[in-house]
């Protein structure tokens, strides 16, 4: 019986595109007593593996931590394989804002220690004492109040592309570093403030909001299902934003939009932007914010050294790294010496630039180079990408501002498709082919290129 992967993720992504099925991107985590977590994990993957799920999974013997990709017509099927089990009967499934195919390529699940890695002896307290959970809209309201302190629970990978506004965001490189620093920055306000607590999606504050109660903390709070759940709530109710920026996410994408604000720069040259990469080096593989420029100018690669390294024959390249800590298993994240700009935007709470026109702001009042100059583009929002048949090379797209027509300059967006021209020259409207379509539409029509749920549809307007 296979329980481990036989592909390569270059493997599995050739027949994700293949398959053509819309894929979602979710995640989800329990805490509960796991006799066995060998088992419990052998079971999983069996029952996962037959449903075409990918992602990477956590269990311990306290839980499960899990973030999967997984085929959307196999969601059902894929929530009776979790109500199975009874601590995971009718758990929250959030579900990210921007899906990609191709978030997770590989099923891996670990057994762990512990299913986030929090330093703590859980002996010492009661983890299931934890703090409310608020939603958005909850959440939205405390914030206004002058008696909370807002406590950001990442990484200052996470944090720098994107946080609330007004929110403490330690400068740690992991979870179990803000612990003892948040604890003894707030020894003086554990009865006369609201601790209010969030994280990417929740997990990580379910441990902390009881572990600070046993601290003495009196009014603890959480943001429930995390930024996840609280971008999702924020459509559905047409919520105003209280984060800002981007939120960082542990797969392929790295990252989810939640507002066109952003707030961090290039780490090499200083111009705004917040999309993660990781070093081409194998040697290396630094998590750092690069721009498309400095990506296309340096190969991604985050110094000289390791671009330099990247164009040398393998077996050179291999004995360069024999023996050495692979750079991401260091958390030194975005915080080489190599890297000019790696401070920048930390603690921003305004937007340097916007996602929309991605225009270069100046940084401490010297202008960018020549080459960091893009023309902007005029561009008004049409719709969103509904699905792609891959054998047809045909994408499907739903109208949901102005009207669309033959002889129209489009422009299909999206994190990892990028940013794609085309001039429209037949489309399907509804089912019929016709020249013009109109808001609500369903719209189908030849595109050479892959595209994916969290891609949008614009028509150039200059």
């Amino acid at each position: 019986m296979q329980l481990y992967n036989t592909l390569s993720a270059e493997e599995r992504a050739i027949m994700i595109d293949d398959a053509g099925k819309q894929r979602l991107t979710l995640s989800f985590y329990a805490y509960a007593k796991i006799q066995d977590p060998k088992k419990f994990r052998d079971d999983l993957f069996v029952a996962w593996n037959a449903l075409d799920a990918l992602g990477r999974i956590y269990v311990a013997k306290e839980g499960i931590n899990a973030q999967m990709s997984i085929p959307e017509e196999n969601l059902e099927a894929f929530r009776q394989t979790l109500e199975m089990y009874d601590f995971m009967k009718g758990i929250r499934l959030n579900e990210a804002v921007e899906h990609d195919d191709h978030s997770f390529l590989k099923l891996t699940i670990k057994v762990r220690d512990k299913i986030v890695a929090d330093g703590l002896n859980d002996e010492t307290f009661d983890v299931t004492d934890i703090g409310v959970h608020l939603k958005a809209a909850a959440f939205n309201e405390i914030l206004e109040d002058p008696n909370t302190i807002v406590v950001d629970f990442r990484n200052h990978y996470e944090s720098e592309v994107g946080h609330f506004k007004n929110a403490i965001t330690p400068d740690v490189e992991t979870f179990r570093e803000s612990l003892p620093i948040i604890n003894e920055q707030l020894q003086n306000h554990k009865e006369d403030k609201n601790l209010v607590m969030y994280c990417t999606g929740g997990i990580r504050c379910e441990k902390a909001s009881a572990y600070f109660k046993h601290q003495g903390f009196k009014n603890v709070y959480q943001l429930e299902g995390g930024i996840i759940n609280y971008a999702k709530q924020l459509k559905e109710e047409g919520l105003e934003s209280k984060f800002i920026g981007k939120n960082f996410v542990f797969d392929n994408r790295l990252g989810e939009r939640i507002t066109e604000d952003i707030i961090s720069q290039c780490h090499q040259c200083g111009k705004p932007c917040d999309n993660h990469t990781n070093c081409e080096n194998d040697g290396c593989h630094l998590l750092f914010i690069q721009c498309d420029e400095c990506k296309a100018a340096m190969e991604n690669c985050c110094s000289t050294e390791c671009l330099d390294i990247i164009h040398l024959p393998l077996v050179d390249q291999v004995r360069l790294r024999t023996g050495k800590q692979v750079g991401n298993k260091v958390f030194r994240k975005g915080k080489s010496e190599n890297l000019k700009f790696k401070h920048s935007g930390e603690l921003a709470d305004t937007a340097l630039a916007t996602a929309e026109t991605r225009g270069g702001a100046e940084h401490s009042g010297a202008k960018q180079a020549d080459i960091h100059q893009k023309i902007k583009v005029k561009k008004a929002l049409l719709g969103k990408a509904e699905h792609y048949y891959v054998k047809a090379k045909v994408g499907q797209f739903t109208v949901e501002n102005q009207t669309l027509q033959i002889g129209d300059k489009i422009l299909i967006s999206g994190p990892t498709t990028g940013e794609q021209e085309l001039i429209l020259d037949k489309m399907i409207v509804n089912g019929s082919e016709t020249n013009i379509a109109n808001i609500g539409d369903k719209v189908t029509f030849e595109v050479p290129f892959r595209i994916r749920l969290s891609d949008k549809l614009y028509k150039i307007v200059n």
